[in-house]
Parts: structure tokens; sequence; C-alpha cells
């Protein structure tokens, strides 16, 4: 299918073959029609790509402080490297999406196919949306109206948040789509309305709506006007729509307010606030969160969980169906707000027109009517060809992958293709990331489609890097199908799952490697540690800090059930770096967590097998100006200090003067190279399967002590 992606390297907008999105048990997959451009929202999305490096560090502050940060704990290279694999994550922008249901998920109710819907979803012939994100469209509602409802959503929060009623006066400053929508349904709230902008054609829309138009500039007065148009009262409340970097909509809504006037931003300004403005009228000032409550939430979101009618009275799914049935009865008139209309093979077009100079208002992309099913019998397979699919070599390693996130994207893939691997097919959940890493990467396919990336035949290994609740099934399909296996740490997430990898390892007749991503015991300074203790018999004592960072609790990491907390998906890295150095079981794992932060900020003591003894310091409440991981190993009148896998230092011997890089070194690439060499000379898995399962348990059991 085509979907629009926008870069956010360069601002280029393209349309580029992604395969069709699957549907998740929660969420619907509807045939887009039409959608509408947020032009506010998607021109600044433009114009931040096409700013050079300066103008992006100047419009994003914090990120430029995260950015000065990890160069003094990973270096330059590994910085910069980050950041370039950062800005190459295509955008996909839209969200104001009409369409057909064509897929329902099993856990959704009220919904059918064929019915028409808008949804928050993408600008694509395809997009899977929440079921809490869509709303079902009255008969008498066209699909070009339509697309208005989620702008129109926006504007309906912002009004809730203002508490405005019938016969307030109310200002609105700028008169975009959100502005004029806003006025239309101030006015059918009976509002008195008066519309602030800059642009004539957009003041007399608003006269059209019944508003009373003020242009802006030419030493124009909007306070006296507000003042003037309350009978002198002041207003009982201001919208502010506008996008601007300046202070002045604030400064004037607060000086146009009446005391206890209500101030809420639905768009952008500048927020450099004048107490003496608040403070004398006791203004009520709020910053309004996109269309209604629900928003971010992940499990209302990604979970499809509705809040309770009864204790939540509008959400964005309710914010939709009121401006739905305000459409149905004629309260809004959208057919003027509409200026443009592009088929989407001419998106670049479009959005060339609304970042341009050229005058627009609501620009309208139509799709085409899919030819069923012939002519999309392959993309229903939810597959795409990328490029020509190599021919295997008799020393050649097919290697496919499930999941191309972050970290797949930025780091594992690229560190298969540099083993030697031929890349295969890569799959993910909605077939975009999947096709936009397998035409950087130089995959042949890009799939919406995990388990056919398990079944290709041509594939002699899996590599799995979804999310950590999806990891044990997946491992034990691949497995099944004869592949060799590399997932993403962690093995699982709970005993009983590790008994089934286990279970499935022991009936297979041939042994497929099964590797997990623990890439530290890879790294050279590690190997470097390893060859020095391993010379000397006697046991070692170990501390390893690890300055993690806070991570919110709604993250999905935190979820036990999705990601396993932090202690499963983190510090199995790290207890599997101590084993690897002991070189002996662990015999004893104990947790103590910190007060009120238990799962987050954590020390871990370990007892091995020759006695050995380590500590595992894992702490979320530092600050990141400070090396992430220090590994210390106490032997024998020796001390080994390795600083962020950059700086190798040592008291009681010397060391080789190169064992201090610049950029930083998990060793990634090598265990990667050691999986895809390990296949192809038949030898056992670098990761002894014992040892894997040995540091699952481990890891799983302190989890459940914390």
């Amino acid at each position: 299918m085509k979907q629009i992606v926008q870069s956010l390297r360069n601002g280029v907008v393209d349309v580029v073959q992604v395969p069709l999105p699957q549907v998740g048990r929660n969420a619907l997959r509807i045939r887009t029609s039409v959608s509408l451009i947020s032009t506010g929202t998607e021109r600044s999305m433009i114009e931040f790509g096409r700013a050079n490096w300066l103008d992006k560090a100047k419009q994003q502050p914090d990120k430029v402080r995260m950015v000065r940060d990890k160069v003094k704990t990973d270096g330059l290279a590994a910085t910069i490297k980050s950041v370039q694999n950062k800005l190459d994550q295509p955008l996909a922008p839209g969200y104001c999406n009409v369409g057909v249901v064509d897929a329902v998920g099993g856990s959704v109710a009220g919904f059918r196919q064929g019915q028409r819907v808008v949804s928050n979803g993408k600008h694509a012939e395809y997009a899977v949306v929440p079921k809490t994100l869509a709303a079902a469209i009255p008969d008498n509602v066209s699909d070009e109206d339509a697309t208005f409802t989620v702008v129109g959503a926006v504007a309906l929060q912002g009004i809730r948040l203002a508490s405005v009623s019938l016969g307030e006066s109310v200002a609105v400053m700028g008169l975009g789509l959100i502005g004029l929508l806003a006025v239309q349904l101030l006015r059918a709230q009976g509002c008195r309305v008066i519309g602030m902008d800059f642009d004539p054609h957009k003041l007399a829309l608003a006269e059209k709506f019944g508003a009373e138009p003020f242009q802006l500039g030419n030493d124009a007065d909007p306070v006296a006007a507000g003042i003037q148009f309350s009978r002198g009262r002041g207003v009982d409340a201001v919208l502010i729509c506008a996008a601007t970097d300046s202070n002045d909509p604030v400064h004037h809504a607060a000086q146009m307010s009446r005391k206890r006037g209500r101030i809420v931003l639905v768009g952008v300004a500048g927020l450099q606030l004048s107490r003496a403005d608040f403070f004398e009228k006791e203004l009520t000032f709020q910053v309004s969160c996109s269309y209604g409550p629900g928003r971010y939430d992940p499990t209302y979101e990604e979970s499809g969980q509705d809040y309770p009618f009864g204790y939540v009275r509008w959400t964005e799914q309710r914010n939709f169906e009121a401006v739905l049935d305000m459409m149905a009865c004629g309260a809004l008139d959208c057919a003027a707000l509409r200026s443009h209309e592009f088929p989407i093979d001419r998106a670049a077009e479009a959005y060339d027109l609304i970042s341009g100079s050229a005058p627009s208002l609501g620009v309208l992309l139509r799709y085409p009517i899919a030819a069923e099913p012939e002519a999309r019998a392959f993309e229903r397979r939810g597959v795409v060809p990328i490029t020509a699919r190599a021919a295997a070599r008799p020393d050649g390693v097919v290697v496919n992958a499930i999941g191309a996130g972050n970290y797949a994207a930025a780091v594992l893939l690229p560190a298969f293709r540099t083993a030697g691997a031929t890349l295969g097919q890569v799959a993910s959940a909605t077939g975009l990331s999947a096709a936009t890493q397998a035409r950087r990467l130089g995959f042949a396919q890009a799939s919406s489609d995990p388990r056919g990336a398990v079944t290709d035949p041509q594939a002699d290994a899996v590599v799995i890097a979804t999310r950590h609740d999806t990891h044990s099934a997946f491992v034990i399909d691949a497995l099944r199908a004869g592949k060799h296996v590399f997932v993403e740490k962690p093995l699982a997430l709970f005993h009983d799952q590790i008994d089934q990898i286990e279970a499935c390892v022991a009936e297979l007749p041939a042994k497929p490697l099964v590797m997990v991503g623990f890439n530290r015991r890879f790294a050279p300074h590690i190997i470097k540690i390893k060859q020095l203790i391993s010379a000397v018999s006697a046991p070692k004592s170990f501390i390893y800090t690890v300055n993690a960072g806070h991570i919110p609790t709604d993250n999905w990491i935190q979820d036990r059930m999705i990601g396993g907390g932090r202690i499963i998906g983190e510090c199995c890295h790290f207890i599997d770096l101590l084993r690897f150095l002991a070189g002996a079981p662990i015999t004893h794992a104990a947790l103590v967590g910190m007060d009120g932060d238990a799962r987050d900020s954590v020390v871990i003591q370990l007892r091995f097998g020759d006695g050995s003894v380590g500590s595992i310091q894992y702490f979320a409440n530092g600050h990141r100006g400070f090396p992430k991981e220090r590994l210390e190993v106490f032997q024998a009148g020796r001390i080994f200090q390795l600083d962020n896998f950059r700086k190798l230092t040592a008291h009681g011997m010397k060391l080789a003067p190169n064992l201090n890089n610049l950029r930083q070194d998990k060793g990634q690439l090598s265990c990667t190279k050691a999986f895809v060499d390990a296949i192809k000379l038949g030898q056992e898995s670098p990761i002894p399967f014992d040892e894997l399962i040995e540091v699952a348990r481990v890891t799983i059991s302190l989890a459940e002590a914390a």
C-alpha cells in the first residue's frame, strides 16, 4: 500500500510502498478514502526538517542538553551516530483519516466491516487504529466533511477546558482550521465570539460563521477590541489557536480578560508569562492537550481500555462523536474550510502548498479505490519486495528479522549486515518501519507478518527484536520451523516460558542455535579483562555500577506483562556479564530494593561456584552526566576498572596503552558475527544454552522478589 512519509533530516515528503499493516485484537484496519492535512502541525514538521543543524538545535534545547551529556559519557562518534540514526527514522504524518472498516480485531465491538468511520489514522491507503480512536460517521455527513472531525475535537477540547456557557463573550486568537471550527462550536453553544487574525480571508469566514472579525497588524490593538467587544467588562474566556513563538498572544489575552477569566492555549505560543497580568485578575491559564482525555495514555490508546462513561463523560472518542453530531445537525460548515484537494500520488505538491506563501486552508488527500482481490493479492500477504533476493552462497547465512524499532534499526540489524549475513525479510507490525529499514539496509523484503518471517523457507536464522512479551513465543515458533534464533534480551518473562523453551529444544532432533543478545561479554575490553583474570587462579569480586536513569512508570518496559520490568528487561545484561567473567555457575542471588523505588533502584548480590562474588548496583536516581556503566574487578592484589566501555585502567599491573578508546564498543558487532560464524561453521552457540537458561531463571526470580 501507499503511505506518506516525512524526513526529519531534510523535510522531504515522499509516497512509499509499505506492507499492509496487521490488525491487533483491539484495533480496526481502515481503507482510506480521504484524509485532511493538519496544516499547522504538519507544516511545522516540514519546517523543522528543512532547518539546518543549528536551527534544529535552537528549536529543541532539551534535546541539545541530552546530546551534550551523551558526548561526555559515550563519546562524540557514538553520539553523532545516534543523532543521525534518529534523523533517519521517517515521520508518518497525519491524524485526520476517513474511510471504510476493512478488518476488525477480535476484541472490538461496535464496529463492522464496510462501516464508514473517522479516526486519527495516518496518511496511508490503509490505517490501523485502536478502537477508542475511531467513530462511526452519520449517514448525512460526507467523507470530506468528516475529515475535519479530529481537528474539530481539538477545538472542542479547548472549549471544554474554558468552561464557557451561553451568553459569554469569547475571543478566538488565530483563525486557522482549529480556530474557525472553534468559532462555529462556540456560536452553537450560544457564546458571543470575536475572531482575531492577520488574514482577511479567514476573518471573512469567521464573520460568516457568526463572529465579530478583528484584523491584527498595522498597529491594531487587540486588547482594546476585546474589551470593547465585551461591553467594557473584559472577555470571559480566550482560546489561543495561533502558532507562534511570540509571547504577545498570552499577554494580550490576559489584558483583555475580565477578573477570573479563563485562558486556554490550544495552539502554540511563547510562555514567558507576566505575573502582574495574572495576579491582579486571578486569571486561569491552561494548556489543552490535543483532542481529549485519553490522549497519550497507552492504556486507552493502545490497549483500547475506555474510561467509565459515568466518571469521564468526554474522551477523545466521545469528542469525535460530538463533533460528528454537530456536523450532522448542520451546526458546522466544513465545506467552506476546504481549499484544495490532491491525489495521494501528488502529496508532495500538497505539502509544498501548505509550506509556501500561497493561501490555503483545508487541504484534502484523495485515495484510489483498491482493486480487490487480484490486484492486491500479494499485498494482502503483508509483504512488499524491496530488492532482488541475493543468491544464497553455500557458506552464506540468510537472516530474517522480526522488529525494526530504534535499537534494531540503529545497532542490531546493521551489525548483522556488517557480520556478512544475507538479509532476507524484515517484519514489523505496522510495516512502515520494516519497509524503511529494508530500503536502508538492503533486505530483500519488508513485511507486516512476523509469522511469515519465521516460516520463510529461504531463511537460516531469525532475529527477534520485538517487545519482550513476544520473545518466548517467537523463539519457540522459529525453533520448530528449524531456524537458528538470535533473540534480543530477555529470553522470556516468566519461568513457565523458560520451561517451554527448554522443552522445545529438548524435543528437537536437530539442535538449532539459540543466542540471546548479551553483547557485553563480546566487548573488547571485557575479553581483555577475562583473559587477565583467567590467568590467575583466585576468586574475583565484581562491582558493577549502572547509572540507569529514570523511565516513567507508564513506559511499556515497566509493565510486568509486556516489558517485564527493568530487572528482567535490563539487569539480565549485567547478570550475564558477571556470569561470563566469573566462569562459574551462580549459586546464590539476592536483591535489595531502595524504599519507594524497589523495582528501579536495586542492589543485586551474586555468589558463584568458584567462590567469586558480585554486586550489581542498578540505580535510576542518578544524573545522566555520569558514566552509565562502570565495572570494577578485584582479584589477587589487582583492580581493573572499566568506564562505559571506553576506558580500562588497572592497579597492580600495567596494561597496553591502546585500551582507552574514543569510540564506545559494547560488543554488538562481535556478538552478531560470532552467531553468524557459528552457523557457517556448524559450531556450538557462542553462549552456551545452559548459561542462557541459568541467567534467565536467576533474573526472573530476582524480579519476582522485587
